[in-house]
């Protein structure tokens, strides 16, 4: 990954693309930032934000940054198609905006009819994380199913938005995304989805519909007033509201630019304040230089990653751990005795409380545990779309194998900001045991998915809609979105997914 090799300064995220350099890689633990004191100056860090929103065009965007944009627009297109039939929970949302009516502004993706712009982007953010099968970034966290779900809402709003246009506001909201995510302190307790997705969807937006720096400036203050979620929404079983976060982020995104273009205000020192975003949220730990620095130069976001299985992105090093044993080692489900998953901080999350991550009673729940997930792996060989479905969490072989999986906890395996590698062991009734680390995972930066997987991915989610789209359009959506820097009107697009 050499074109990360001159972020030095970002010593929080270089780390991790200087391990598959020649060098030595650093072996130091991400620490989190050293606590500030409030800003004493009128210059808070939103302004500069806002000012690299409302100042960055599209002949400014490194052809990295470009790919990545293309790339997420595909890739949320498509997880928001594919949700729309795969995932029941989504149907209150679609039910709650459709009853509810309005200007007729935007689509909603995959069931069609229009809504105004904040509806629409509520109900395609949830859709768009509905799965849990869109990108992030290296370090974890999903800027794109909130992000693109809002800009595409005020596209259709405003009306002859172009393909460079959307990509450049899609640049701008990963990056700062990127940059507030890897440069705060955080234990764990923000949901950082919602926490900077708010901010830096809403400067991407302000990009979109024109605004100036300080009518951005203030977008951000006022989108602050609905940025929050802890990550209890992750850690707990049995709600559906792990795919709503994203929506209400696209919501308050769209809701916020509005607001600031008809000349409301928002607050001066949002970040750096007294009682600002940084000392309140994350105590004070932050690091302003390494957000600032490079920024509109080099472009972190040229790395964003995209799912190659349907289920949390923490868990993908263990599934492709328990694929590669089976391919490996061929053996029978019927013959497990035992599968032991070695666990860090946040992974071994995915497995309490053990019986109910054994046996989810929700697919949200199934895709955030760690025994379901490597049971599903380990009895088919693979994992697809299909197999995260009201079938599958009663598959009595999927749960047999389910019910053996334990958590062993191994510190090595924590996550400091790089997200480690699985390790799976099976243990057969033989006394055989097979062991396998989840290294070089597909859909992540040292195995990034090519242009053709991406594609079929799409393909897949489009064909199982709640309206599954046939094999031209399908071909003519991808045939576009690869060539969206020359698209002059993104209704074209937007038409063949209604």
């Amino acid at each position: 990954m050499g074109h990360y090799r001159h972020f030095v300064s970002a010593d929080h995220c270089f780390e991790i693309w200087i391990a598959n350099e020649t060098a030595t890689p650093t072996n130091r633990q991400h620490q989190s930032p050293n606590r500030r004191k409030p800003t004493m100056t009128n210059r808070d860090l939103s302004q500069d934000l806002a000012e690299f929103a409302a100042n960055t065009r599209y002949v400014d965007l490194p052809a990295g940054a470009v790919e990545a944009a293309k790339k997420s627009i595909l890739d949320t297109l498509g997880v928001i198609l594919g949700a729309s039939g795969m995932e029941p929970a989504v149907r209150p949302i679609i039910e709650l905006v459709t009853d509810a009516g309005g200007k007729e502004e935007a689509t909603i993706l995959g069931f069609g009819g229009r809504v105004p712009a904040a509806a629409a982007a509520f109900a395609n953010g949830t859709l768009a994380h509905g799965l849990d099968y869109d990108s992030q970034t290296p370090w974890g966290a999903h800027p794109d199913s909130s992000l693109v779900p809002a800009l595409l809402a005020l596209a259709e709003r405003k009306g002859s938005v172009t393909g460079r246009d959307l990509i450049t506001a899609v640049a701008i909201g990963q990056e700062l995304f990127i940059r507030l995510r890897c440069n705060v302190g955080w234990n764990m307790d923000w949901n950082l989805s919602s926490v900077v997705g708010t901010y830096s969807g809403t400067a991407a937006c302000g990009s979109l519909m024109g605004l100036t720096a300080e009518q951005i400036a203030h977008s951000l203050g006022i989108a602050s007033l609905t940025a929050g979620g802890t990550m209890e929404q992750i850690f707990g079983v049995g709600s559906d509201v792990r795919g709503l976060y994203a929506g209400f982020i696209a919501q308050s995104c769209v809701n916020a630019t509005l607001l600031a273009g008809k000349g409301m205000h928002g607050m001066r020192n949002l970040f750096e304040g007294e009682a600002g975003i940084f000392n309140v949220y994350f105590g004070g730990k932050y690091d302003r230089e390494k957000m600032l620095e490079g920024l509109g130069v080099d472009y972190l976001s040229e790395g964003m990653t995209y799912k190659y299985w349907p289920a949390v992105g923490n868990a993908h090093t263990y599934i492709h751990a328990a694929i590669e044993l089976v391919r490996e080692n061929p053996f029978d489900a019927a013959d497990i005795a035992e599968v032991r998953v070695y666990v860090g901080n946040f992974a071994e999350r995915m497995t309490l409380p053990l019986h109910a991550r054994q046996a989810p009673q929700t697919m949200m729940d199934a895709k955030f545990s760690l025994p379901f997930t490597v049971a599903v792996a380990l009895v088919k060989g693979s994992m697809l779309l299909s197999d995260f479905s009201i079938d599958t969490l009663k598959d009595a072989e999927v749960l047999s194998v389910a019910s053996k999986v334990v958590p062993v906890q191994d510190a090595e395996l924590n996550w400091d900001l790089k997200l480690p590698d699985g390790k799976v062991e099976v243990q057969l009734r033989n006394g055989q045991v097979f062991t396998r680390r989840g290294s070089d995972v597909p859909g992540t930066p040292e195995r990034p998915m090519t242009v053709e997987e991406l594609s079929k991915k799409f393909d897949d989610c489009a064909r199982v809609s709640v309206r599954p789209l046939p094999t031209e359009d399908i071909d003519r959506v991808t045939t576009l979105l690869w060539g969206l820097e020359a698209c002059n009107d993104l209704t074209e697009i937007i038409e063949l997914l209604r």
